[in-house]
Parts: structure tokens; C-alpha cells; sequence
């Protein structure tokens, strides 16, 4: 977290937390919506719109989110922005995750991570749970996992270290599978 925003809750530590402002796709990319656009629609498949969002694109703004993402103990994932706590509409999994050229693991932050488990969805996709939190695998890396998807995922492992299995998501869906929650904005607790 930037001390910036450390400066700022301990200066306001009473500003309400919001919610449906900002959400995070299966890609790794921001996405903010305006108060006209709310709530954020959800489709058939769990999955949000894109109507009324727009692509954050400022490389400064999405470091600055990146380095204040973080988890809170309810299972929701949330951008500190000074002193407000910004929860995230997630579209898959709260992070999405890219193999490297070298066999690292990073998240969409730019955080190293270590993969733990694997499930892989009815639809083909790859979530993982790793040390950094569950994410999902982006869908241009599965190509190159093919190989190791079909042999218990050695790739992902750390040298030294048994091949992960790979287990079946079923009918479970992956935030329940996983611990985390995908919609803060449709939840009136917080």
C-alpha cells in the first residue's frame, strides 16, 4: 500500500466504504462505471456487462490501483483509495494471473505468485489458488498450458515440488470453490 494512502486513513478513518464504481475483468483490465450506469448488470452466466463502463487506460491511475488492491477478510477485494475503500465488481476471480517466458507466475499487478491448486471450469478455464489469492488463468496463456493442463500441470509447480493435480470445478462455482466474493454491490452487508 502507497504511503500516501496509509497518511490518509489514519488522517480520515471514518469515510464510508462504496461500491459498483470499479470492476476488474477476466483480462486483468479496469473498468469504471458512472452512477447513471448502476447497478453493474450481471449476465446469464454470472459474468458482468460492459454497458455504461469504460476501460481504464491511464497507466498511472492503474499502477496506482494495482499497488492499493488488496483482500479484506470477507472474501471481497478492494482498491484503498486514500482513505475510501473502493470494493471491486469482479467479473471472474480477483486477480488474473499470466505465466512468464521463465515459468513465473505474475498476477495483473505485477506481483509474483506461487500457484497451490488448480481447478478447471466446465467452460475451460483455469482458475488457480496461489499465494497472492485465487485467480484466474488469462485466456491467452491456456494455449501454452495445453501440454502440462493434460499432465497434472507440472509447469506450474516450483522446482522439486509434486505436479499440482487439476480438479473439476463441476457445478461449483469458482468464488464459492475459491473463498472469494464476485459482487460487493449486490450484497446489502456491507
Amino acid at each position: 500500500m502507497d504511503d500516501s494512502v496509509r497518511r490518509a486513513l489514519l488522517r480520515w478513518p471514518d469515510v464510508p466504504a462504496c461500491t459498483g464504481w470499479l470492476g476488474l475483468d477476466s483480462r486483468g483490465d479496469w473498468w469504471l462505471r458512472s452512477a447513471a450506469a448502476q447497478p453493474w448488470p450481471r449476465a446469464a452466466d454470472g459474468g458482468w456487462l460492459r454497458d455504461g463502463a469504460t476501460r481504464l487506460q491511464h497507466a498511472g491511475l492503474i499502477g496506482f490501483i494495482a499497488r492499493n488492491y488488496l483482500a479484506a477478510g470477507d472474501g471481497y477485494w478492494y482498491f484503498q483509495n486514500g482513505p475510501q475503500r473502493v470494493y471491486v465488481e469482479l467479473d471472474t476471480a480477483p486477480l488474473v494471473l499470466r505465466l512468464q517466458p521463465d515459468g513465473r507466475w505474475l498476477t495483473h499487478a505485477g506481483a509474483c505468485c506461487t500457484p497451490r491448486a488448480a481447478w478447471l471450469d466446465a467452460s475451460g478455464r483455469l482458475y488457480l489458488e496461489t499465494d497472492a489469492g485465487p485467480g484466474i488463468v488469462h485466456g491467452q496463456d491456456l494455449a501454452a498450458l495445453g501440454a502440462w493442463i493434460d499432465d497434472g500441470l507440472q509447469r506450474l509447480c516450483q522446482p522439486g515440488r509434486e505436479p499440482l493435480a487439476l480438479r473439476p470445478l463441476g457445478a461449483t462455482p469458482p468464488a464459492q470453490q475459491l473463498g472469494y466474493r464476485v459482487s460487493p454491490s449486490a450484497d446489502a452487508a456491507l
